[in-house]
């Protein structure tokens, strides 16, 4: 082995433990930051009193944001669920995003429909309205439909249901959601506790595949019995609970996940709505109010609630699984390069020094990283150069923290409130800690790189379907 080999080799070997440690003491940051945010959030729901923001007419109005494509079988159920939240003030709109089944006409047998003159005024470009629905019946005068043209997005339907809206704030969901009745009140207070301006808040998402739901109502939260579903859940307990508390700690969220965020809508239409092209249009949405918001010199906070107020369906087949997470690394490549001036620009604080450098080293490079170090140990051990000593301790100390930090957050999740029925679910949920890095893990890495190749290549990616099997049988698109 000559000598350049050996200074390669060395300096690879050394280039990723440096990069572990590096990711491992941010995860450590992360938890540490979790745990305070969350014990302060804890000790604050003591002091409020939800009962007088329930009877009080001063609450922010709430526009509830739901689109529709093909939810002929869940849509009844869903409107059901939205009405029936706890909340004084808010109107729910349900944009029919050019349904080719019944669903509009379900609406409109269900809730009394016809064409009204409603006032829209088109803020944000979006595809044709057709028409729009109020109902005959004042029980469900807080119901409006909007039937459109479809335009192969979440985020164009999203941006119609914005102009639609009357109220300050609007919180956007996806109709195949069940969210907790107690979820307006409970998103609002960072709008009306905080001095300084919230422009958005997410909450905590769950997995609804295994749970008992009844009419649109989860009944009994149950741990996903599936194999892609199950290793999902982790995901999710992990980034919602433990990542995401911690940026908002700091006021370093870049993401407010699609399922469920209320957003100041004065803020969203200055920044231009959600843009129809991007495949992350969640994340790319809160980077854009950010760098309004700086250019701007406003104040700001983007929050999070550690509470699970939502539950949704994940895919359960590896074919609709490979196409979201595809999707997903995509879509955050594409942010990542819109937003490009604010790496490492201290004009953008927080989101450019420390938010913005993380998502590019830790979660958009770190699988090509990975998948680049796995290569690079192979050839060392095909031409006899490896060390095998060096590199096994590596692989058992990145293994080992990795488990650590999954069960550490099942078990903060428990004592955040998360209780499960039965403590074998937890248990379950530890088990699949174990073997997750050997099972599950390769999969996320190779549709990551997979997306990578499809935004590099720009290769055109569908938005897709998803077949739903948790409650009925069905075909919705995927967001």
């Amino acid at each position: 082995m000559d000598t350049l080999s050996i200074w390669i080799s060395l300096i690879f070997e050394q280039a990723i433990f440096y990069y572990s440690v590096l990711i491992m003491f941010s995860y450590l940051t992360l938890v540490i930051l979790s745990v305070i945010e969350i014990r302060k959030y804890n000790l604050r729901c003591w002091y409020i009193n939800h009962s007088a923001l329930l009877n009080s007419q001063h609450v922010p109005g709430i526009s509830v944001i739901a689109p529709a494509f093909n939810e002929s079988g869940t849509v009844i159920n869903g409107v059901h669920t939205l009405l029936s939240l706890n909340y004084p003030k808010y109107e729910v709109i349900i944009v029919n995003d050019g349904s080719t089944d019944d669903t509009l006409q379900k609406l409109i047998d269900e809730y009394e429909l016809a064409e009204s003159s409603y006032y829209y005024h088109e803020e944000i470009k979006t595809q044709p309205v057709k028409g729009i629905y109020k109902s005959k019946n004042p029980v469900y005068s807080k119901l409006i439909v909007i039937d459109k043209h479809n335009g192969k997005s979440k985020a164009d339907a999203s941006n119609a249901g914005i102009n639609a809206s009357s109220y300050p704030l609007f919180l956007c969901t996806d109709m195949d959601c069940i969210l907790h009745k107690d979820t307006l009140i409970k998103m609002v207070r960072p709008f009306v506790e905080e001095k300084t301006r919230v422009i958005a808040t997410g909450s905590v998402i769950r997995i609804s595949n295994s749970c008992e739901v009844e009419n649109g109502y989860l009944k009994k939260v149950k741990v996903p019995n599936k194999f892609l579903p199950l290793f999902q859940e982790l995901e999710y307990i992990r980034a919602f609970l433990l990542g995401r508390m911690a940026w908002s700690k700091i006021n370093g969220l870049m993401l407010v996940s699609g399922g469920i965020g209320l957003f100041d809508k004065e803020v969203v239409l200055s920044a231009g709505g959600y843009d129809h092209k991007s495949f992350g249009e969640d994340m790319e949405l809160i980077g854009r109010m950010r760098v309004w918001m700086e250019d701007h010199k406003e104040k700001y906070l983007v929050t999070y609630i550690p509470e699970s107020l939502c539950w949704t369906e994940v895919p359960s087949s590896l074919r609709i699984f490979a196409r979201q997470r595809t999707r997903w690394t995509k879509g955050l490549a594409q942010t990542l390069w819109i937003h490009r001036k604010v790496f490492f620009n201290p004009k953008y604080k927080v989101f450019g020094l420390l938010t913005f450098p993380y998502w590019v080293f830790f979660e958009w490079l770190a699988p090509l990283i990975e998948a680049g170090g796995i290569i690079f140990y192979i050839y060392l051990a095909i031409t006899g150069q490896i060390t095998w000593i060096y590199a096994l301790i590596l692989l058992a100390f990145v293994y080992s923290f990795s488990v650590m930090i999954t069960i550490m957050a099942i078990l903060w999740d428990e004592v955040a409130g998360m209780k499960y029925e039965k403590k074998r679910e937890v248990f379950k949920l530890c088990l699949a800690a174990i073997v997750e890095p050997f099972v599950y893990h390769p999969l996320v890495l190779f549709f990551s790189l997979r997306g990578n190749f499809y935004f590099f290549s720009n290769r055109k990616l569908n938005w897709g379907e998803m077949t739903r099997i948790g409650f009925k049988k069905k075909k919705v698109a995927i967001d």
